[in-house]
């Protein structure tokens, strides 16, 4: 019998594959094995450099770390995965995931070895040297025989915000164990933050809670590298969740909208890639109104997709199309407020995110230098980035005609443009969902408040969960078209949109595009923070490389088809 979120009325999912009592405890298992694989192996100071994976296996303790970490991913992934549909409850949700974080809080830096050059680039700035200028290595950090030797000479590309908690790190820490342990402190407030945010974002695009926070806080890829690898993205999503949160609580008001700007402003001053949020964050921000009787709105229907022309929901499931039902179109006026609406909050939303970007650019007196350390991200080239992987292959193919074309670069560059349409198209396909009458109103007019998190999603109106599903769920596309098509790709990086779509995807099984993506990404970086891609670049370049024409040649006919049901304009 499908299980329901206490006081409300949304089922989710068969029954369950696992018992959640044994999915508990096997991801708990797991979690264990990755601690001890971590410190028999992990990414510790003095680990050696490896060239090679025969340099893993003939290491000390180099089976038993093996072993301990392919057993433990195993593990976690799978007690995820078998709950996708959704944990007994939110409550359940939580102390699960709270109990995997356990043993991972007291695991060495796991995954990778970013958070010495998170260090090194706090103790550049607090002994005078700028990291937007120089490396750590000329910084003269004493601990950059830790930090990867592709990272030691280039630019930091993090925001100032993120320097100075650095800087505050080592100084807190008074060396490198402590500035670690200051840095993982700041990442599992970043969990915390996201932890606190999830129900109501949930709530408030009619998702339940317990499933969006089972798919994001149990993720094994959250408690690995956001905790244990001490990745900054974990305090950027935070940041980045609480600002739309706020947003949703009381949309259309100039001080919220300064808030709001300014936690999303901080997100940006911590990792870049928070500003594909800031589009969508403006739809967020649009206030809302039930429709007026006699008005059609979503009706309470399901909507994880956007609407399509010919006029079908947003699920594809009822053919609500926020239209009145009358016939009457609005007139020049009514068309006009929206967009007055639209541009009042985003000037509001702008000036926060602004006056966060130079507050901590004059705190650290470091500007906004960092900007040019993000063209050097691009530095490391792996298989997993589609862009890149495609240039591989061309590069490959070339060279079987004594040619050496260096496509990568092109690859990359093509992707980006590609983005650049795709990113404009999920935020004007949003914005013509949310101009539809009852949809959004202009500012001077009663809000509707969203429901607390204790409250059924059926309490907010259909036209308030709509506004929020629509434009979260573009946010979703818009970060995991970002992390696809950018040059480089980590495991941790699909967390940014895993968080959104999780909370924005109404029906369960929808989720596992995005889901089983994270599952098996767990599985490319060993404890030391060696990536796999490394030792099989030529049959993984040309493995996505397969993937990526498979999904345009289906997103290509998905077109087609869509294009010939579509229903012509009388003549």
């Amino acid at each position: 019998m499908p299980v329901s979120e206490p006081g409300g009325t949304l089922p989710d999912g068969p029954v369950r594959p696992v018992a959640a009592a044994l999915a508990r405890y096997a991801g708990l298992l797991g979690a264990v094995l990755l601690t001890v694989a971590g410190w028999l192996g992990g990414a510790l100071p003095d680990a050696p450099p490896v060239t090679r994976f025969a340099d893993v296996w003939r290491a000390p303790h180099g089976p038993p770390v093996l072993a301990c970490w392919l057993a433990g991913a195993v593990l976690l992934a799978g007690a995820w995965w078998s709950l996708r549909w959704g944990a007994p409850s939110t409550r359940w949700a939580y102390l699960t995931a709270g109990l995997w974080l356990l043993p991972l809080l007291a695991a060495p830096p796991l995954g990778s070895r970013d958070v010495y050059s998170y260090a090194c680039q706090g103790w550049s700035w607090t002994h005078g040297a700028d990291p937007y200028r120089v490396g750590v290595a000329a910084a003269g950090c004493p601990w950059t025989d830790a930090v990867p030797p592709i990272w030691r000479d280039t630019p930091a590309p993090y925001g100032p915000f993120f320097v100075l908690l650095a800087g505050l790190a080592v100084l807190a820490g008074g060396g490198l164990v402590g500035a670690l342990v200051a840095l993982r402190v700041a990442a599992v407030a970043g969990v915390l933050l996201a932890a606190l945010c999830l129900p109501g974002l949930a709530h408030a695009a009619g998702v339940p809670p317990r499933r969006a926070t089972w798919l994001v806080l149990a993720c094994p890829l959250v408690g690995v590298h956001l905790v244990a690898g001490v990745h900054n993205d974990a305090l950027a999503l935070g940041l980045v969740l609480s600002g739309l949160l706020v947003l949703l609580r009381r949309p259309g008001r100039p001080g919220v909208l300064l808030l709001a700007g300014a936690l999303l402003g901080l997100a940006v001053a911590v990792k870049a890639v928070a500003v594909v949020v800031l589009p969508f964050a403006a739809l967020v921000a649009l206030p809302g109104r039930p429709p007026r009787p006699g008005a059609t709105g979503l009706g309470g229907v399901a909507a994880d997709r956007f609407p399509r022309r010919d006029g079908a929901g947003l699920g594809g499931v009822a053919p609500e199309r926020f239209v009145q039902r009358d016939g009457a179109r609005l007139g020049g006026a009514a068309r006009a407020a929206p967009v007055r609406a639209l541009l009042g909050a985003g000037a509001w939303l702008a000036g926060g995110v602004l006056a966060a970007l130079l507050a901590t650019s004059l705190a650290t007196g470091l500007g906004l230098g960092w900007l040019g350390g993000l063209a050097r991200s691009g530095d490391s080239q792996q298989w997993t980035s589609p862009p890149t992987a495609v240039g591989f292959v061309v590069d490959y193919a070339g060279g079987l005609f004594g040619r050496e074309p260096d496509a990568v670069p092109v690859a990359r560059l093509a992707a980006l443009a590609v983005l650049a349409v795709l990113l404009v198209a999920l935020w004007w396909r949003s914005w013509t969902a949310l101009r539809r009458p009852g949809v959004v109103r202009e500012p001077a007019a009663s809000t509707v408040p969203l429901p607390t998190p204790g409250s059924p999603p059926e309490s907010a109106s259909p036209s308030a969960v709509a506004r929020a599903r629509v434009a979260l769920l573009g946010a979703g596309l818009a970060l995991a078209a970002t992390v696809l098509l950018a040059p480089v790709f980590h495991p941790w990086y699909a967390v940014w949109p895993l968080a959104l779509l999780a909370v924005a995807t109404r029906s369960p099984a929808r989720t596992a595009w995005f889901v089983a993506p994270c599952a098996l990404a767990g599985l490319l970086v060993l404890p030391d923070g060696t990536n796999l891609a490394r030792f099989t670049k030529a049959p993984g370049a040309i493995a996505m490389t397969a993937l990526v024409l498979a999904v345009a040649a289906v997103a290509i006919r998905a077109a087609r088809a869509a294009r010939a049901t579509r229903p012509r304009p009388a003549r």
